[in-house]
């Protein structure tokens, strides 16, 4: 038998209270020198975005448009 423990008032209201930080990764960071931002790039500056007091990041889509 599974039991779960109930989460408490301050695990489930994290969202309301926190800082999210969005990033587009196209703009964001580029690490390998075309011009264009990439997830290595914003794996490199993790470090940066937590010295802010982030608390979450939310990745814009970065899928090709089929337009």
């Amino acid at each position: 038998m599974t039991t779960t423990t109930p989460a408490t008032p301050a695990a489930a209201d994290w969202s309301r209270g926190g800082v999210i930080y969005q990033i587009y990764p196209r703009s964001f960071s580029d690490s390998n020198g075309d011009g264009v931002g990439d997830l290595p790039g914003i794996i490199n500056k993790l470090p940066y975005v937590a010295s802010l007091g982030v608390d979450a990041i939310w990745i814009s889509p970065f899928f090709k448009s089929p337009m």
